[in-house]
């Protein structure tokens, strides 16, 4: 009996380690990745503007699957009724057959067939993208006339693109330019982070200000061109940089839709659907909000989900299949950086400065260590609070930093 898991972002590298200790050893247990590593999602926009973050926030999957198959190639389809995907590892394409399969293939950039956008806005989603981000960055500021202010655009004002946005006016005052560079983020709906709470909204929209970023609400991007964007109001705007974070849909291999998963996560037969890849609604009804703690949490549910129907198919005893747990979302908060401050929210209070900053910190060495990447947790935080590199004086130098 074959259990493969397609992906390995926050719902698949966590769907896999939880299966791992779940099946039993003569189940093969297969995970495909593209990089076959994992990539911390929620710290790519560091990458901007400290590249060599990169080498912490990548985890090969090798390091953290004990006893799992690791295959590295794109999935391209997946017949989700008769149990087939099909690989491209770069070689040619491969048929992959699986009694019970978990589609966890997170979501892609939206660019909602806007002419020119896709073709002009740089997405963030890979570390190519932030470096690309990067490497444009200093080509607008280097192409930018003496006299002239660069404008850098971010369209989409969802977490993604307040700390891209964040993080290159942060860039600017690094490299001595944020006089004379502007950055401007866009949002078609009337604030910023449209789908969190509305105290959590003003909190990032004050941080942004004072982080220097000029925030245009209710703006609807209606095409992109070489140098200048135009609204769906016919006002344009130009830019020397545009970054386009303004929107998901679904996978590739699931023709870019994202199917309605049931809160058992249970899509079809023996094909569940974790994390953004679907949009998942829980037991009480509610759409579940496209985020790491949502997929990390329903990855769970779907571990034990899985774990019961290949129990159920191996005893071979037939009747009523087993019961599913049921995944409900429960937020504990939320937490985005802006350029070197940051907006947390725990339950009704919301916190900006030190420590949210400190929180955010926590919880994304918190996420290495539970995937089993400590010592990429550890250097997260030695980044983070300026520790120098490990040695015999470091925990005497971490005294003297508190």
């Amino acid at each position: 009996m074959r259990v493969a898991v397609f992906g390995a972002g926050y719902a698949g590298l966590t769907l896999a380690r939880e299966l791992e200790s779940a099946l039993p050893e003569e189940v093969d247990l297969v995970v495909v990745d593209e990089d076959a590593a994992h990539l911390v999602q929620h710290e790519l926009h560091r990458v901007v503007r400290r590249p060599d973050l990169a080498a912490e926030i990548v985890v090969d999957l090798d390091e953290v699957l004990d006893r799992a198959t690791v295959r590295e190639a794109t999935v391209t389809d997946v017949d989700t009724a008769a149990g087939v995907a099909t690989l491209d590892d770069g070689d040619g394409r491969s048929r992959l057959d699986y009694d019970v399969g978990a589609v966890c293939l997170g979501a892609e950039t939206n660019y909602y067939d806007l002419p020119g956008v896709e073709a002009h806005g740089t997405p963030l989603k890979r570390i190519v993208d932030a470096e690309r981000v990067r490497a444009e960055f200093f080509d607008a500021v280097e192409e930018a006339e003496p006299d002239d202010p660069v404008r850098i655009v971010v369209g989409g004002a969802g977490l993604s693109g307040v700390q891209v946005s964040g993080e290159l006016a942060a860039l600017a005052d690094d490299e001595g330019v944020g006089a004379s560079t502007e950055v401007v983020l866009l949002e078609r709906e009337r604030s910023v982070a449209p789908r969190f709470p509305e105290n959590f909204q003003r909190a990032v929209a004050d941080e942004l200000e004072t982080r220097g970023v000029r925030v245009e609400t209710d703006s609807r991007v209606a095409n992109a061109g070489d140098d200048a964007i135009t609204f769906a109001d016919g006002e344009t705007m130009t830019y020397g940089q545009f970054v386009w974070t303004g929107g998901i849909r679904g996978p590739d291999a699931l023709d870019g839709e994202r199917p309605v998963v049931r809160n058992t996560l249970r899509y079809e037969d023996g094909t569940f659907v974790v994390g953004d890849a679907g949009r998942v609604v829980d037991t009480n009804g509610e759409a579940v909000p496209a985020s790491a703690q949502a997929a990390i949490r329903e990855a769970r549910v779907a571990a034990d989900n899985v774990a019961r129907l290949v129990e159920h198919e191996r005893s071979g005893s037939g009747g009523f299949e087993p019961r599913l747990d049921g995944y409900r979302f429960d937020s504990v908060g939320w937490l985005v950086s802006v350029g070197d401050g940051a907006v947390a929210q725990v339950g009704p209070t919301v916190l900006r400065g030190r420590p949210a900053k400190a929180l955010k910190t926590s919880v994304g060495a918190g996420y290495l260590s539970s995937v089993g990447a400590v010592e990429n947790a550890v250097d997260l935080v030695r980044e983070e609070v300026g520790w120098p590199d490990g040695d015999e004086d470091d925990s005497a130098e971490r005294r003297d930093a508190n």
